[in-house]
């Protein structure tokens, strides 16, 4: 192993990083940077594609997706998330969140740094650097510039000095109650199961993915086993909204991938809702693109997967009030 005081980061160029390591055998190397929100590691040839990616502005909003990425790949319970060749790939085809979600995600992180109401908080340095990680931002300007669009919304009230790189807030009471009847609408010991219906899998609701949300102390809901689902697109709608965390199976048979289980994932992380997949061990090479960078846990009989979902969810997402 060889470390580095002034390495600088392999996604963020201009920005040094907190420790470094690398191993030539492997060809893979560690870093630990604030700008790129934490730890990761990257392979050589991801290393190399990023040094010539370029300085453009859509070079930057690459970036800025690759740390997207890294920060959902740690809420999956990924603590050294892998950059790839075909994650940069990925990512550089991919979408930026849009300008609202940026925004919301913004104020959530502000809302964590002054949590008590009408007290005012100074953005400092490393603050901003976390604001530009939480809201997918390139520089300082679209941190303020989403700030000014939630003080224009009377969601915080804010003192700008861009000159001092800076930014003294206090989070209003019409701030504080937008994160608060989000939170109020989860029903914190409801667990959405996503999952192919079929006859075939049955058992691994029943003696895989149910047990082991029940020991971790939530309530599993399977919408097809709802007794009073209505229009069922509504109500999938309706109860990922009120549930804590989803588990998306994305197991499916000789026709190809269940798109609604996509979907389900897609629109809780739209919302902010955590999601832990599995899978089927012998489909891993048939995942779609869209989750293959996610961490999936594997199971060959639904005995299997009760103990490491089990832990991943009490690692993730912590105890639920059904645990004893």
């Amino acid at each position: 192993m060889t470390n580095g005081n002034e390495t600088k980061c392999a996604i963020w160029p201009d920005v040094s990083v907190k420790d470094h390591q690398s191993d030539i055998l492997q060809g893979v190397a560690w870093y630990v940077s604030l700008r790129a929100g934490g730890d990761y590691q990257i392979t050589r040839q991801a290393e190399r594609k990023m040094q010539h990616i370029g300085a453009t502005v859509e070079a930057q909003r690459i970036r800025a997706r690759l740390t997207t990425w890294l920060v959902e790949m740690r809420q999956q319970g990924e603590e050294w998330p892998l950059v790839t060749t075909e994650v940069i790939r990925r990512v550089s085809v991919s979408h930026d969140l849009i300008a609202y979600e940026r925004a919301d995600r913004l104020l959530r992180y502000l809302v964590s740094l002054a949590p008590t109401l009408g007290s005012s908080t100074r953005l400092g340095n490393d603050e901003f650097i976390n604001a530009m990680v939480v809201s997918e931002s390139i520089n300082l300007e679209e941190v303020n510039y989403l700030a000014r669009f939630l003080n224009d919304q009377g969601l915080i009230a804010a003192q700008f000095a861009m000159s001092d790189n800076y930014l003294i807030f206090q989070v209003t009471v019409p701030g504080h109650a937008q994160i608060a009847q989000r939170e109020l609408e989860v029903d914190s010991s409801q667990t959405f199961v996503a999952m192919w219906f079929d006859p075939s899998v049955n058992g691994l609701y029943e003696r895989g993915i149910g047990p082991a949300v029940e020991a971790a102390g939530y309530k599993p809901l399977r919408i097809d086993q709802k007794p009073d689902a209505n229009k069922i697109d509504d109500e999938i709608i309706a109860e990922i909204r009120r549930s804590r965390f989803v588990v998306a199976d994305c197991t499916h048979g000789d026709d190809g991938a269940r798109g609604g289980v996509y979907y389900e994932a897609g629109f809780a992380y739209g919302l902010n809702i955590p999601v832990i997949f599995t899978c089927r061990q012998d489909m891993f090479d048939k995942i779609h693109f869209d989750t293959r960078q996610y961490n999936h846990i594997g199971w060959g009989e639904p005995e299997d997967l009760v103990e490491p979902l089990k832990n991943r969810i009490l690692t993730r997402i912590g105890e639920g009030p059904g645990r004893r």
